[in-house]
Formats: C-alpha cells, sequence, structure tokens
C-alpha cells in the first residue's frame, strides 16, 4: 500500500507547522488553508500550496466544512489531517471528508460520536470493565443522584471539552444553580445543554494514555503523561513518564486504555483520559480524545515514534510495525506550552506583532512554534504559539534543561506565560512530583512578574526602532532573582 501524495491540513499554527513537516519528511506534498489574518502565517510559508478559506473568524474558515473539503479538490489532495480543535473531532466533518471521497486521518465519524459524548463513552467503558467515576447520567433527578454520589460533586457538559460547562458543588444548596449555569454554558460552547454528575475527587491528578490502532485489529498504548498543571482546567505542562505511576500501576492503566480504545473500534492516534486520586491510588475513565494531542511531542521522545506519521501511514492502511512488547520507555521529557498571555493578569490573551523571536537551540531541546519573527498573534484564535520541549536522560536534568530552554526562549512584543512556566518548573512541589490539577491554585495564585517592567520596555523600543532588522537586536534575558541562577556569562567572570 502507497502513502499518499499530497495532504490538506485543516488547520493553523504550531500543528499545522508540525504537520507539514512530518508530510515533508514522508515526500508527501502539504496544502495549507488560511483566513484572511493569516495569509502570511508561518504555515503558509511552509506549505508547497495554500488555498485562502475565508475571513479571520472561525465559523467563516478553519470551521467551514465545504470550502476545507472545496480546497482539498481543487488541489488534488487526496487526504485531510485535522490537526487538533476546529473540526479535529467532528463526525459530521469526518462524514463528509470520506463521502467526497477523501481519506481523513483520524478515527471513524462513528468512533468520534461514540467518544464525544461523555455519558455514551461511560456507558461503554462501564460495559467494558474501564472503572468510571461514580455518576449519574440520563435522567433529570439530579438531587437525588446527588445525595447518593455524595458531595463534592461535579457537574459536567455532556458535550465538549476545556472546561466548559462544568462546575463544583459543594452543598445541595448550590445545586440547581450550578446545573442551571453549566447548562447554559454548554449550549453556548457546543449546541448541547446536556450534562451529568461526577463524584468529585480532592486531590485529582490527570494521566492519560497514548493509544495507536491499526485497521488490522492491531492496538497498543504508548504509555502515560501526567497532565496535572493546568490552569482554568487546561493543561499548561506536561510530562512523562508520570512521577506517581510503578511498574504495576502503568501496565493496569496501560491495559485500560488499549480495551477503552477496543470498546469504541478505535483506529488510528487517540488518547484515553483517566483521573487519579493522589491519595488512594485509584484511576477511573475520564474521557477519550478522538485526534492527536497538544502534547503528543513528549511520547514521540521516550518512545522514539513519530505519531504523526504513523497517523498517517495507518491512514493510507499499513499495519502497525510493532506489538506492545516492542515498545519501551526511556528517558524523560516535559513539555510546556507558551501562550500569549498574563499570567498576573487572569491569564488574558496578549495580541500583536511578534518583533523577535528565538528559540532554545540546545540538545534535547525542541520548539514547536506556529510564529517567528514578524508574525501577528491575533485575538481570533487560541492564544498558544508554541511548545518548549526537553528531554533527558531523567527527571531531575529534564527539568533543569526546560528552565535553561525558557531562559532562553525569547519573544518581544508580546506579554507570555515563559517567566510563569519557569516559576512552576523551578517550583520545590513540582521538583517532588507532588502535582494536581490544583497546583497553580495551591502555589503560584499570587504569582506576579519580577520588576523587570523598564528593561523590558527599553528591549522592546530597541527592537521597534530596528523594525525588520531583528538580526541586530541581542537575545534578551530576564535578569535572574539570583546572580548564580543567571544564563548569561557572569559565571564566566565577564563583566556586568
Amino acid at each position: 500500500m502507497s502513502l499518499f501524495k499530497k495532504i490538506l491540513i485543516a488547520n493553523r499554527g504550531e500543528i499545522a507547522a508540525r504537520l507539514i513537516r512530518a508530510c515533508h519528511e514522508l515526500n508527501i506534498r502539504a496544502v495549507a488553508v488560511y483566513s484572511e489574518a493569516d495569509a502570511n502565517a508561518l504555515h503558509v510559508r511552509m506549505a508547497d500550496e495554500s488555498v485562502l478559506i475565508g475571513p479571520p473568524a472561525p465559523r467563516e474558515s478553519y470551521l467551514d466544512m465545504d470550502r476545507i473539503i472545496q480546497a482539498a479538490k481543487q488541489t488534488d489532495a487526496e487526504a485531510i489531517h485535522p490537526g487538533y480543535g476546529f473540526l479535529s473531532e467532528n463526525e459530521r466533518f469526518a462524514s463528509a471528508v470520506a463521502d467526497s471521497g477523501l481519506i481523513f486521518i483520524g478515527p471513524s465519524p462513528n468512533a468520534i460520536h461514540l467518544m464525544g459524548s461523555k455519558t455514551e463513552a461511560r456507558t461503554i467503558m462501564q460495559s467494558s470493565g474501564v472503572p468510571i467515576v461514580p455518576g449519574y447520567q440520563g435522567g433529570t433527578d439530579f438531587a437525588s443522584a446527588a445525595e447518593k454520589i455524595g458531595y463534592p460533586i461535579l457537574v459536567k457538559a455532556a458535550a465538549g471539552g476545556g472546561g466548559k460547562g462544568m462546575r463544583i458543588v459543594r452543598s445541595a444548596s448550590e445545586l440547581s444553580e450550578a446545573i442551571a449555569a453549566a447548562q447554559r454554558e454548554a449550549s453556548h460552547a457546543f449546541g448541547d445543554d446536556r450534562v451529568f454528575l461526577e463524584k468529585y475527587i480532592d486531590s485529582p491528578r490527570h494521566i492519560e494514555f497514548q493509544i495507536l490502532a491499526d485497521s488490522h485489529g492491531n492496538t497498543v498504548h504508548l504509555f502515560e503523561r501526567e497532565c496535572s498543571i493546568q490552569r482554568r482546567h487546561q493543561k499548561i505542562i506536561e510530562e512523562t513518564p508520570s512521577p506517581l505511576l510503578t511498574p504495576e500501576m502503568r501496565a493496569m492503566m496501560g491495559e485500560a486504555a488499549v480495551a477503552a480504545a477496543k470498546a469504541a473500534g478505535y483506529v488510528n492516534a487517540g488518547t484515553v483520559e483517566f483521573i487519579v486520586d493522589s491519595k488512594t491510588r485509584d484511576f477511573y475513565f475520564l474521557e477519550m480524545n478522538t485526534r492527536l494531542q497538544v502534547e503528543h511531542p513528549i511520547t514521540e521522545a521516550i518512545t522514539g515514534i513519530d505519531l504523526a506519521q504513523a497517523q498517517i501511514n495507518i491512514a493510507a492502511g499499513k499495519h502497525l510495525p510493532f506489538k506492545q512488547n516492542d515498545l519501551h520507555q526511556r528517558g524523560h521529557a516535559i513539555e510546556c506550552r507558551i501562550y500569549a498571555e498574563d499570567p498576573a493578569n487572569d491569564f488574558l490573551p496578549s495580541i500583536g506583532k511578534v518583533l523577535r523571536a528565538v528559540e532554545p537551540t540546545r540538545a534535547g531541546v525542541r520548539v514547536d512554534a506556529g510564529v517567528h519573527t514578524g508574525d501577528e498573534v491575533s485575538i481570533h484564535y487560541d492564544p498558544m504559539i508554541a511548545k518548549v520541549i526537553a528531554y533527558a536522560e531523567t527527571r531531575d536534568a529534564a527539568i533543569r534543561k526546560m528552565d535553561a530552554a525558557l531562559a532562553e526562549y525569547t519573544l518581544l512584543g508580546l506579554t507570555t506565560n515563559i517567566p510563569f512556566l519557569r516559576a512552576v518548573v523551578t517550583h520545590p512541589a513540582f521538583a517532588r512530583g507532588d502535582v494536581t490539577t490544583h497546583f497553580i491554585e495551591d502555589h503560584l495564585r499570587d504569582w506576579k512578574l519580577p520588576k523587570v517592567k523598564d528593561e523590558l520596555l527599553i528591549a522592546k523600543a530597541v527592537a521597534e526602532f530596528l523594525g525588520s532588522d531583528h538580526r541586530s537586536i541581542t537575545n534578551y534575558q530576564l535578569p535572574a532573582n539570583d546572580v548564580w541562577d543567571a544564563t548569561d556569562s557572569f559565571r564566566l567572570g565577564a563583566k556586568r
């Protein structure tokens, strides 16, 4: 079976750039689609061909199924890769792609449907012997169910994710209002106001397993990713292996992940997410993401398997070239998501022009970026602009390497979360592996940027003055709190 000659990437930003690279490494031509706001974006510059699909608003461009399929046909693409976000978990889009005679690089529409509804997914997992969080679904007697489950409970939207349509309820007096609010938010975000109840776990860890399944009945897991460092229910730092899991627990969770994928008749790459009680170490099925995850590079680092290329091979009908016993974890990898946002101001997004971008280049560090110097960060799209991945033989070494890489990463013209990420990875609790999804609230709720405002303003002014001649701008470093933490030449004896 031969691979495709041309694939259309139905996405933008860093994931589109990463998928274009995967195509080129397989000698496949890549087609980019772009909105008017992204006419000069990095993924457009990287692609072999590009097609304008509409105005900046996602509904009129990256969410317009007809325009994307039309772009694939007019460029003679044979397949469409949806990346993550936008249409990646839309069963209607997967069906429309297949109906048009193209290949959807992802799972079947039916698998997307089954796993897209959290309530249906819970039912399937329960019937397959995969542990689920105690809960209530499919009825309207929420009050009685909540009393039976026991407070605190979680009200969750049946469709969607990203923390939308979710409320923590700690007493019966809060229940009605929380359900109404969750229903309103779910209806607005997903067009579906159904909610269900789950037992709320006070000290939860978010641990997920990467799976790959081909169309010939072979399904494997590629071990876990610890994703407990989150803000507003969204991950910002992931690592593998998880510092919590023992070999026995890893094996049990991996088997459960494979069972979950098989129960859904799953083919291609996917992620089975679990919530783990830090105190009891009990684990429960949370949901299945029917797409490539943002954090897939850390799995690639510790297994040596290119997941994007694996997706393409599976979609082309190829067998998985390995069995479960062939897969092993080696070393430790951490990923930090770089957002254009202000952590000191409730993580509000930052927009504008990237005046200067210098990526870290040290060994064992990978950067998947969606912007370079001169690019614009728009209000229309998610503020995540890059990912930094650090790999080393041990967790301690990976943490040190990540901190050094973040210190080297220069992004002028925007407020980013880089200083905040450094505060997380250098925190003593993180070093101990003592993390839950409440980590930021417990340890860094009142975090403020070190007082370097004047130096940052000067650096920005210099960048603006020099304009496009960005080669003349030095790689500006945030001053360290202590001279022994400095990343410049102080320790070599140079004058400061």
